[in-house]
């Protein structure tokens, strides 16, 4: 009776937990802590012989979401059996050739091709029906949208997100609290929503990992050859070595010395019989094809123990928890630092100043912390803010316990908002670093946004300060003049109103013929309808404009502010509605980003993929053979140099 009961926990645990990785795109335990339940519930139904229903051992992947079509699998998509264990891979593969490659961590979704076009693609979803992401999938940064094959072809592979343009991404949201917090939750989520030029903007990447079936094609009875074949098909494939027991230990320092270098997300390596007819004659258990093995990396684990756990205030009010501890070895760099996420998570480990506690590094890259062997459970959560001293509580959401400051005032809150408010989409102020903001906020120089420009009445007291001479005091006030000028989208989002990035005010500016007025009296179902925004963005913003604060401040702000309103004309209404791509170096402009703005000031898009929506490419090479100029040619889009594109449109 007491494994049963175990075993029922086991599975509320691992199902709550699965459900908030794969549906929800968030993390309520490691993936150490998953893999530790999910052992001793194997454990248990092997010594009991019973298997509950809802058992994450005989179930796949996660429920299709109700917001995207869904739709069945021809053939189950199953896990694969795994192992940490080196030896119990050899035993697997034993004298059979053998295909070895990455276990890539994104997201797995079947693609048809029919008369040599991208027919369909399919999420795995629970193995049995998956969500249509085929408007997504057309985006993606290095999937071919046509084949020389034109019978039908369905294959397998792994949508991701390179750990570059994850960070890349990451340092483009202002909030904290909004950044992801890992590449496989952020490719998730760009591939399983509506806009596809969200999925386009993050550079998802797709590579082929199975070839399901092809029509009248001869593969050999090789899977080999059939990763060779969809690679002459214009694919990426996963990287593989051909293994055999007594080749495998090469290969396996190969690929364990690569994943320290590696731009893309992997948690471990697949092992894949080569003779097709003779893995398929091994069958299936209830979720295990009998033909592969994946083989998880045995995490490097160090003891230490806990120092302290820092409370990091955040502008929304979250105060994100962070273990301290004796710096230690893992996996050949020195850590010292963990994040723990939440009250949940801390909770959940019984933390204890100075306790011993297990740390690794989650897919030989993010410190975690695996297991607290003190378990004293003696942290004390905080009940005020580390800075400004005011009440901090804990609030539920999603289930998830975290501690947010209530103080509206925090000087913390402040600090985030001011930084997103002086940066370079919003109003471009140099000179004020998030250090400088905080010492002139320490001091009260700071109250609201309007105050920026009335520095010069503490001049002498910020010349007196540590870094500041009488030389970079002008140069900030001279900074902070230019500011003044500005233009209404960069004031939108310098605000710092939920959800409301660059692009987004742009669109919302545009739409409403650069009146601020007419912005701050719009509902949302007004914002709502203008195509990019959506209800989410439209509520934020009624939200923003009607709390009676933040319209005093804002018209404090507006004071000293002169809003240049761009005016109508042809070169604006020749872009109204046009899609470009922008690729390679450029003269006129100083970057990429520089165009970008030129573009969308004048009523045009820039998107990062070149698709059928695309109107125009610009680059400067308008001859070479890359990625973004094949594909231009191949949909019949037209390739401007940015000289000919100044031309038109200036």
């Amino acid at each position: 009776m007491e494994a049963t009961t175990r075993m029922k926990e086991l599975v509320a645990q691992l199902q709550e937990a699965a459900k908030a990785y794969y549906a929800e795109d968030r993390e309520i335990m490691s993936n150490l802590e998953y893999d530790r339940l999910y052992d001793e519930l194997v454990e248990l139904e092997r010594q009991t012989g019973v298997t509950l229903s809802g058992s994450p051992t005989v179930q796949v992947g996660y429920e299709a979401q109700d917001y995207l079509p869904k739709e069945a699998h021809e053939t189950p998509m199953l896990s694969l059996d795994k192992t940490k264990d080196r030896e119990a891979l050899r035993e697997f593969i034993g004298e059979h050739e053998t295909m070895l490659s990455w276990k890539l961590d994104g997201l797995t979704i079947v693609m048809t091709y029919r008369d040599g076009k991208l027919f369909k693609a399919v999420t795995r979803g629970n193995g049995t029906i998956g969500e249509v992401v085929t408007n997504n999938a057309r985006v993606f940064k290095n999937l071919p949208l046509s084949i020389p094959y034109k019978g039908e072809l369905v294959l397998r592979g792994e949508a991701l997100i390179t750990y570059s343009d994850f960070e890349r991404i990451n340092e483009e949201i202002g909030d904290a609290d909004a950044k992801y917090k890992n590449p496989r939750n952020l490719c998730s989520g760009s591939v399983r929503q509506l806009n596809n030029e969200v999925t386009a903007n993050r550079n998802v990447r797709f590579f082929a990992f199975a070839l399901v079936s092809a029509q009248d094609i001869d593969f050999e009875n090789s899977r080999r050859c059939q990763m060779e074949w969809l690679k002459s098909q214009g694919f990426e494939t996963v990287e593989y070595r051909m293994v055999t027991s007594e080749t495998l230990d090469d290969a396996m320092e190969y690929f364990s010395a690569a994943i320290e270098h590696n731009d893309f997300p992997s948690d471990g390596l697949v092992a894949l019989y080569d003779d097709i007819a003779y893995g398929d004659s091994l069958g299936r258990t209830a979720k295990f094809p009998r033909n592969a093995m994946a083989f998880k990396w045995a995490d490097e684990v160090r003891d230490t123990h806990l120092l302290e756990i820092e409370w990091s205030p955040s502008r929304t009010g979250l105060i994100n928890p962070v273990a301290i501890f004796e710096p230690v070895e893992l996996e050949g760099t020195t850590v010292s630092r963990a994040s723990v996420h939440n009250v949940s998570i801390v909770r959940a480990l019984r933390l204890g100043i100075g306790d011993e506690i297990s740390v690794y590094k989650a897919n030989m890259i993010i410190p975690q912390i695996a297991e607290n062997k003190t378990g004293s459970n003696t942290l004390v959560i905080p009940d005020t803010c580390p800075a400004c001293s005011g009440p901090a509580e804990i609030r539920r959401v999603n289930d998830v316990e975290a501690l947010y400051c209530v103080n509206p005032d925090c000087p913390a809150k402040a600090i985030k908002s001011f930084t997103l408010f002086v940066s370079r989409d919003a109003l471009n102020i140099d000179g004020l670093s998030e250090a400088t903001l905080e010492k002139f906020i320490g001091h009260g120089f700071l109250h609201d946004f309007g105050d920026i420009f009335e520095l010069e009445r503490y001049g002498e007291q910020i010349q007196q300060m540590e870094g500041f001479g009488e030389k970079s005091y002008q140069n900030l006030i001279a900074s902070i003049k230019a500011a003044q000028k500005t233009t209404l989208p960069r004031l939108l989002f310098g605000l710092g109103i939920p959800n409301v990035g660059a692009s987004n005010a742009k669109l919302i500016c545009r739409h409403f013929d650069y009146d601020l007025t007419s912005i701050r009296r719009a509902s949302a179902d007004e914002l709502s309808e203008i195509d990019g925004i959506g209800p989410v963005i439209g509520k934020s913003m009624e939200d923003y404009f009607a709390e009676p604060k933040n319209t005093e401040k804002l018209d404090h702000l507006l004071t000293h502010l002169e809003i240049e309103k761009p005016e109508a004309g042809a070169v604006q209404q020749s872009m109204e509605g046009i899609t470009f791509v922008i690729t390679g170096s450029l003269a006129h402009f100083e970057n990429r980003s520089a165009a970008k703005n030129f573009i969308e000031e004048h009523g045009g898009k820039v998107t990062g993929s070149v698709t059928s929506k695309t109107k125009y490419l610009i680059n400067n090479d308008i001859h070479s053979n890359s990625g973004k100029n094949k594909k231009a040619r191949e949909l019949g889009i037209e390739i401007l140099s940015e000289e000919e594109f100044l031309k038109r449109f200036s």
